[in-house]
């Protein structure tokens, strides 16, 4: 190979293997995204839910517009909490690991969130995206909180939160 062909070879070369990367990044990227949604059960049905939620204590709803809300990262819909369990009638947006907490005061930034988040009771996980039901651990006392927030664990990542009775 001549010298003068040697640079566009390497040259060539780089933009080969960056462009192979890129395309593998974006493609593990997507995979992280798309496996909760595939592996996710069935939500609860609305008939469920509404069965579930009916004598429940408290409401509030899940809102897109929240501080930290974004394309990607939200939840819409009716939340009601009862002395058992938690429902939630509506969608949120699929991401991994995603948590449910009662807090003593509503959040609606990651900032907030963490700076809150010992204050908090974790109830447990949230695997569906339509719908769900949590039922409260042994002890919890709904009354001693605010709101619900859904959190993204692995990428400490805010989805949303509902204010469902006023602080006292």
């Amino acid at each position: 190979m001549p010298d003068t062909a040697r640079p566009a070879f390497r040259r060539r070369m780089l933009m080969l293997m960056a462009s192979h990367a890129l395309v593998l990044l974006v493609g593990f990227a997507a995979g992280i995204y798309a496996l909760p949604i595939l592996t996710a059960p069935d939500g609860p049905s609305t008939e469920q839910v509404a069965q579930a939620a009916a004598g429940s204590t408290y409401t509030g709803e899940f809102r897109r517009d929240l501080k930290d809300s974004d394309a990607l990262h939200w939840g819409e819909g009716t939340v009601t909490v009862s002395p058992q369990q938690i429902t939630f009638a509506g969608r949120l947006a699929p991401g991994p690991d995603y948590k449910l907490y009662l807090s003593p005061e509503f959040v609606e930034t990651e900032d907030d969130f963490k700076r809150l988040k010992p204050t908090m009771l974790r109830v447990g996980d949230v695997k569906t995206f339509d719908n769900f039901i949590v039922t409260l651990p042994a002890g919890a006392d709904p009354s001693r909180y605010t709101s619900v927030i859904v959190w993204c664990e692995t990428f400490d990542q805010f989805i949303s939160a509902a204010r469902y009775r006023d602080p006292a």
